[in-house]
This record gives C-alpha cells, sequence and structure tokens, in this order.
C-alpha cells in the first residue's frame, strides 16, 4: 500500500511503499478515504514525539474510510461500513487496522473529510472537559486555542453541557468564529490578559474548569483565573514547559486539582471505553448538527507539506485535512 512517510536526513515527507496492515481477530481492516493534521504529527516527523509502543511508525492520530476486511470474533461491523477511529499512528496511509472496538460509525449526512475531522479533536475535548475536568452546566471553562481542533470541539461540547465558556485566541477573526460556535465570552491573548475578563465574568470567583495548551506562559494569568477546587487540565505546552520562582501557594490556597493529560499514550481499553462513552454522547448531536466538525481546509495527501507548514504557521481554524487518493 501507500503511505505517507518521512525521510531521515531532512525530514521532507513523501509517499512510498509499505507493508499492508495484518489484520488479526477482534479487528478490523479499514480502507483510509481521510485523515487530518495534528500538531502530534509535526513533533513526530521532527522526532521529537515517538509512537506508543507497538503502534505504527507512519504518522496519522485518526481517519475515516470503508471496512474493508473484518476479523474473526467481530460482531455489528461487515464491510462497506463507513467508519472513523482515534488511531495511535499510521492515518496517513491508504489502509489501517484497528480494533473493532475503537470504531465508531459515521452519523448519516457527514462526508469522509468531515468524520476524519473528529476522533482527535473531539475525543480530546470530551476527555478533558468531561472525563478529567467534570465540567457541569453551571460551570465556568476557560477555553485557551479557541480556534485550534480541539478548541473549537472544546466549545461546543461546553455549550451543549449548559457551562459557560471564556475562550482565548489570537486573531478577530478567530474570534469570531468562536463566538460563532458559543463561546460566551472571547479574549484576544495578544491585546489583553485574559485574567481580566474571567475576573469580570466570574465577579472575582474564578473558573471551575481551565483547558490548558499553552504552559508557562499563561501560568500566573492561570492562577490568577482558576477558583476555589478548579480543574486545571494541562494538554500542551505551546508556551513553554519551563517555569521560574513558580509560587505553590495558590494550589493550597484555592486547592486547586492540576491535572496532566495525555490522549495517545493511554492504553487501549482506555480508548475503546472513551470512545464509547463519547459516541453516546455525540451520535445524536451529530446528526442534529448541534456539534459540527470544524473544516479550515482540505489539501490531497500529495501536498501533505503544505498542511504542515500551514498548521506550523497557526494559520487554521479547525481541522486541516487529508484526502487519500
Amino acid at each position: 500500500m501507500k503511505a505517507i512517510l518521512v525521510e531521515d536526513k531532512n525530514q521532507d515527507l513523501y509517499i512510498g511503499d509499505v507493508r499492508d496492515p495484518i489484520l488479526k481477530d477482534g479487528e478490523l481492516l479499514v480502507k483510509v478515504k481521510a485523515t487530518a493534521i495534528n500538531r502530534a504529527d509535526i513533533l513526530q516527523r521532527k522526532g521529537l514525539y515517538p509512537p506508543p509502543p507497538g503502534a505504527s511508525t507512519i504518522i496519522g492520530l485518526e481517519m475515516s474510510g470503508v471496512v474493508e476486511k473484518v476479523g474473526g470474533g467481530v460482531k455489528g461491523w461487515k464491510e462497506g461500513d463507513r467508519i472513523h477511529a482515534l488511531l495511535p499512528g499510521g492515518g496517513y496511509a491508504e489502509k489501517v487496522v484497528i480494533p473493532a472496538d475503537m470504531g465508531m460509525r459515521i452519523p448519516d449526512g457527514l462526508t469522509f473529510e468531515e468524520a476524519a475531522a473528529i476522533p482527535e479533536a473531539f475525543l480530546t475535548a470530551y476527555l478533558n472537559l468531561i472525563v478529567l475536568g467534570n465540567l457541569k452546566s453551571g460551570e465556568h471553562v476557560l477555553i485557551h486555542a479557541g480556534a485550534s481542533g480541539v478548541g473549537t470541539a472544546a466549545i461546543q461540547i461546553a455549550t451543549e453541557i449548559g457551562a459557560t465558556s471564556i475562550v482565548t485566541a489570537g486573531s478577530s477573526e478567530k474570534l469570531d468564529r468562536c463566538s460563532a460556535l458559543g463561546a460566551n465570552f472571547t479574549v484576544n491573548y495578544k491585546e489583553d490578559d485574559f485574567s481580566n475578563k474571567v475576573h469580570d465574568v466570574t465577579k472575582g470567583s474564578g473558573v471551575q474548569v481551565i483547558l490548558d495548551f499553552v504552559g508557562a506562559s499563561y501560568w500566573e494569568s492561570n492562577l490568577q483565573s482558576i477558583g476555589i477546587d478548579g480543574r486545571w487540565i494541562f494538554v500542551g505546552s505551546l508556551g513553554g514547559r519551563e517555569l521560574t520562582n513558580a509560587n505553590l501557594g495558590p494550589f493550597l490556597q484555592k486547592r486547586i486539582n492540576f491535572i496532566g493529560s495525555t490522549l495517545r499514550s493511554r492504553s487501549t481499553p482506555f480508548k475503546i471505553e472513551l470512545t464509547r462513552k463519547f459516541e453516546e454522547f455525540s451520535k445524536e448531536r451529530f446528526k442534529n448538527r448541534k456539534l459540527a466538525p470544524i473544516i479550515d481546509c482540505v489539501y490531497n495527501w500529495q501536498d501533505v507539506a503544505l498542511a504542515h507548514q500551514y498548521m506550523a504557521e497557526n494559520r487554521n481554524i479547525g481541522k486541516i485535512v487529508l484526502k487519500v487518493e
């Protein structure tokens, strides 16, 4: 089969030939129609984010496609079914093998490109807001990087459960899109300190949940923003990982729960359980468009280098999709 590979010396991407994945009992072989770009893909390309042990070394954390073969013991799936799923790797390829229980049926009315934009963004948002953050109706949540794939998913999920969202992004265009998705309040982080907005919105009490993709550069403002018994979910370090002269006092004073979170390295049983919970939460909402994948652009997979560059320049609002042909 064909797959997007990384040239060792210059880290250039190219389409080459690799062996087809081997189907085992309990698995599905899927003909991939589309995949999507994630920041983890760029890191893996640079050798900074290796796949988990046993996972495909091919880049790609999600896909949509058609079931080509069904492994022994699998029930509920048949050849020709439309499917999308989270992956530990291997999405930038013509075919992929997944545990059957990891698969989600593509909701009626969604294209393969739309379906490919769902798994990583929405499962990450659901994990961190609902499972770990325990976000409830009536609570306030601070969502950073609101125009990212995960950010746009998180805004929609927060809206659906009745939480009030305060969202940061770096341009008026991105903030307008966040508002259109349901963000209650927005802040341009390049122009204002978001902690001031949080103080005004919450009347000084702070938010109950922070979804933090940024890390060190937002540390002090996040400390100012979080409320008593707040859940601070740390999922990325776009603003750095190292702190100097950090004051831990507020963690005691506010009883802050600081939770580091990754999804790719979690066990398959955990991911299956997460997938099942999310599909139950989302399947009707995708059908009636209360939830929707947000796609910035679609590239042919032959133009994957351009797609990576587009993400590296932080130009996208929502997901960047690759059409596999």
